[in-house]
């Protein structure tokens, strides 16, 4: 390597990095702190003479950083910034297989796939998210613009509708995006992660697409085997409504509607005391909401709310109750009843939504505070989504409205509950998909391995082979046990001669011969028995 190599250069066992530019910088660099220790050590000691000293030293030292200039090395910790992480190629192999049962539901129902920057102009996400507007995160001035990181996809979603003139789309978007928070990375929160979000746009009748979204959650959560769960429901209007009656201020409803949506994570006493304390709100307006929002349960506590004498002179409130009835008329029909609960408290506090409201939560997971006050470790609300008419007509230059509902799969969350159940469960993870490994029984036999190896990609089968030139025969089979591959092709003088290869079950390590010609069928078709088995 030249002295002038630009390079990284790595100091001790604690995962501190020297990054200099060159080896000759990393050199000064190392000068310039053994002058610095031995300056300390003559204050210290203060030996006869020691000013003098220490003037000619720091007079070397000075010229030595003078040497590295700005871009000298510079110390710093390998870690990934705060709420965020890397993942393993056993936990990648968790979250694809999560991926994989998501899409293809988003699929089964029809959606076709888009994509969008990451960042968006600032005042496209400006005044979308009520109080979690503070949590968008901005960009430095890029060229004129003001940018910032996308806080979701729906947004994005609704700009893109009303930019491109679209008015009728079914699409699913899995990418990533960032929120200003405080991560809590144990209950799977985090500021950079990723959504998996489905959405229909269009105009159509009423409550229709609404109940494909539960429906879509409903498939998705069973698909996953993570215990029981409950998809809650509610209605924006009948938030409004209820809020009118109970005596809330107009310019009060989105204050009150965040903090009534803190209900999943925190009490009543709570909640109240923010609305009474920091939002301003009379206290027997918090009293009357606190007595709807112990409304939950099916159809017949819709009926009761539609008799309540109060709620009736508020149209908002009827319109929001009659449409909450037709939805769960729909759940049933599509055999998700007993997953679906009506409740009053659900409120998601984002500002855009006008219509029903959803939550997928985890029955065996919570995040409410525990007896000492401190909040339990779990993961609760895994998908949200709701209707959101208005949205796409804030961006069209003419207001033209196009009616959305969708939902968002909480897609980290759910990778946090798996992870931890194979770790309980002490799963062994196939980090690959190699369904044969070409193992040679003798030396000098590379040729042959990958001329092998090329027939068999060239059939379309996953197949690897040692990069060693003569791999000892026991490491490669240790190898593929290892590494849980199911099948291993073994070749060796006799077997080339003879025009066949050895056609090895790795788990049983049974063989038989196979002619050369039909050895990719005959693979094939023990790889079908095994994945029938």
């Amino acid at each position: 390597m030249s002295s002038d190599q630009p390079n990284m250069f790595l100091e001790g066992g604690q995962g501190v990095v020297l990054v200099g530019r060159t080896r000759k910088q990393f050199e000064i660099y190392k000068q310039v702190q053994e002058l610095g220790n031995g300056i300390a050590d003559l204050k210290a000691k203060k030996p006869p003479g020691y000013k003098k000293k220490i003037g000619e030293e720091v007079a070397k030292l000075l010229e030595l950083k003078a040497q590295l200039g700005d871009d000298g090395p510079k110390k710093f910790v390998l870690k990934t910034p705060k709420g965020t992480r890397d993942y393993s190629p056993q936990q990648m192999a968790i979250r694809e297989g999560v991926f994989n049962k998501i899409i293809q539901t988003f699929k089964r129902h029809g959606a076709e796939t888009i994509d969008t920057p990451v960042f968006e102009l600032k005042e496209t996400l400006t005044g979308k998210y009520g109080e979690d507007s503070k949590l968008i995160s901005d960009l430095a001035d890029q060229g004129g613009e003001l940018l910032s990181l996308r806080y979701d996809l729906t947004v994005p979603f609704a700009r893109y509708l009303a930019m491109n003139k679209i008015s009728n789309i079914k699409r699913y978007h899995i990418a990533k995006v960032y929120r200003r928070d405080n991560p809590a990375m144990t209950r799977g929160r985090y500021r950079e992660f990723y959504q998996c979000d489905f959405d229909i746009a269009g105009q159509y009748d009423a409550m229709i697409p609404d109940a494909e979204c539960i429906k879509i959650v409903v498939e998705i959560l069973e698909s996953l085997e993570l215990g029981d769960f409950v998809v809650k429901v509610n209605h924006r209007k009948l938030l409004d409504g209820m809020f009118a009656a109970c005596g809330v201020p107009d310019d009060k409803f989105r204050t009150i509607c965040s903090a009534v949506d803190k209900l999943d994570k925190t009490f009543w006493d709570d909640v109240r005391a923010e609305m009474i304390d920091e939002k301003g709100l009379d206290a027997a307006a918090a009293d009357k909401i606190g007595s709807y929002v112990r409304y939950s349960g099916g159809i017949d506590k819709i009926e009761e709310l539609l008799a309540d004498e109060v709620l009736k002179g508020q149209k908002l409130a009827v319109q929001g109750l009659e449409e909450l009835k037709l939805l769960l008329q729909y759940c049933d029909l599509f055999g998700i009843s007993n997953r679906v609960l009506f409740d009053l408290s659900l409120a998601r506090g984002l500002d855009y939504y006008t219509g029903v409201i959803y939550e997928g939560i985890l029955k065996g997971h919570t995040h409410k505070p525990g007896a000492d006050g401190e909040e339990n470790v779990g993961v609760g609300s895994v998908a949200g989504g709701g209707r959101y008419d208005g949205l796409v007509g804030m961006f069209d230059p003419k207001g033209k409205m196009v009616p959305c509902v969708g939902v968002s799969i909480g897609i980290e969350r759910l990778f946090s509950i798996m992870e931890a159940k194979a770790l309980a469960l002490d799963q062994k993870i196939r980090t690959t998909e190699t369904e044969v490994y070409v193992i040679s029984a003798q030396k000098n036999l590379l040729e042959e391995r990958l001329k092998l190896c090329r027939e068999l990609w060239t059939a379309d089968i996953k197949t690897e082979s040692s990069y060693k030139r003569n791999p000892k025969a026991l490491d490669q089979f240790q190898y593929c046990e290892t590494n849980n591959i199911p099948l291993a092709i073994i070749i060796g003088q006799s077997e080339i001669e003879a025009g066949i290869i050895k056609l090895r079950v790795v788990a049983t390590r049974q063989e038989r011969e196979v002619p050369r010609g039909s050895m990719a069928e005959e693979i094939k078709k023990e790889l079908e028995k095994i994945g029938s088995s």
